[in-house]
């Protein structure tokens, strides 16, 4: 399998991707807002695209679909759910669906709800397991709530799913926020050595040759994931008068994205 991740450098810091099979060149654009862009790669490469698919239905993601479809006549694919808001959508996914690229590609479709109620994370499987995460899961980060979606969804997400997946999966979100996440890990965690190390590591990184982080490091750098770390708890409790004297890890995830939606 071959991953191309593609950076737009647009106000919205959006990657767009290109999975490509080696053997025959057969290739699905996720994504692909920027579609001159994805095009011209996929040109680049001898890739031919058969497929687009969109994680969720928000525009900065679904808004390069039309160019794309009419330049090769790709099939469009999302989540069942999202079928009255992406047009042209050609198949509507569900968990557990394959979507089978070329001869050497198959992606596991997961339904991953939480920053909308219709949205889904590719996982390839192999000897490098990758996740196509779409807005569900950043570098260093989780997705909003803001448009369609609900806190308590993605914590069942992330401890349902995502806290299950290898260490070794790759993470291949829908935007770079790396610098800022890893900024609010520390705001959180101020004494985690591993997030601070890695903060100055990516700033002013260049976003088209990205750090690519696992699973593994998430679990290290990402308050999302860090749900009893003492010092996370702690800061909770001087930040919120209320908080529970023993929170559950639901409580702490849905607090700390209340807070990240004000940082």
């Amino acid at each position: 399998m071959l991953i191309e991740q593609i950076y737009t450098d647009n106000a919205y810091r959006n990657f767009n991707y290109l999975i490509a099979c080696s053997a025959t060149g057969e290739a699905l654009a996720v994504d692909p807002l920027e579609s001159e862009l994805c095009l011209r790669v996929a040109k680049s490469k001898g890739w031919d695209v058969r497929y687009v698919l969109n994680t969720h239905e928000h525009r900065d993601h679904t808004g390069g679909n039309d160019a794309v479809v009419a330049a090769t006549r790709a099939t469009v694919m999302a989540h069942a759910g999202a079928k009255d808001r992406i047009a042209g959508m050609d198949r509507g996914l569900k968990a557990g669906d394959i979507i089978k690229i070329g001869t050497t590609v198959e992606l596991e479709v997961l339904d991953t709800p939480g920053h909308t109620m219709s949205h889904v994370c590719l996982r390839a499987h192999g000897e490098q397991p990758a996740l196509i995460c779409g807005d569900t899961l950043f570098n260093a980060g989780a997705g909003n709530c803001h448009s369609g979606g609900h806190p308590e969804k993605l914590y069942s997400t992330f401890s349902e799913q995502l806290a299950l997946l290898p260490d070794a999966t790759l993470i291949y979100p829908g935007h770079d926020y790396i610098a800022n996440n890893l900024g609010f890990t520390l705001d959180r965690e101020p004494d985690n050595a591993r997030a601070k190390e890695l903060l100055e590591r990516v700033k002013g990184q260049d976003a088209h040759k990205p750090l690519v982080t696992t699973i593994g490091l998430e679990r290290e750098i990402n308050t999302f994931f860090r749900l009893s770390s003492a010092s996370v708890i702690r800061r909770l409790r001087d930040a919120i008068p209320d908080f529970p004297a023993k929170p559950t890890p639901k409580d702490v995830f849905v607090a700390l994205r209340a807070l990240r939606n004000k940082w």
